[in-house]
């Protein structure tokens, strides 16, 4: 029999186990997909570097779900919080430079648990 006490742990331990479960982008993986995206994100690049582009299409290729897409966004939009709209405006041009879908809004505005 379950000891009443333990029981309410348990539930905790599976709930944190089935919600990260399905995520596999997780924020240390943007950060350093996106590092080569810095350079013109912040202003200093005049050209988008290959590396980048390719950290963003390998990223989109990872986020296979919906939990993927969420997390990638608060990923992104956490990083965010510190730049100018400027540089959220260069952000945003990068999938379009880089010819990769959008998988959501780059803004810091975007509402997160609605990517789909």
């Amino acid at each position: 029999m379950l000891n009443k006490q333990l029981f309410p742990l348990l539930l905790i331990c599976i709930a944190v186990a089935v919600a990260n479960e399905d995520v596999t982008i997780t924020c240390n993986l943007v950060y350093s997909s996106l590092e080569p995206c810095l350079s013109y994100v912040l202003g200093g690049g005049l050209s988008v570097p290959s590396e980048c582009c390719s950290g963003i299409k390998s990223l989109h290729k990872s986020a296979c779900t919906i939990a993927d897409r969420q997390s990638f966004c608060r990923c992104i939009k956490s990083a965010g919080s510190h730049t100018t709209e400027a540089q959220f405006s260069r952000a945003a041009k990068l999938t379009g430079i880089c010819r990769a879908n959008v998988l959501f809004k780059i803004s810091p505005h975007v509402d997160c648990s609605k990517v789909k």
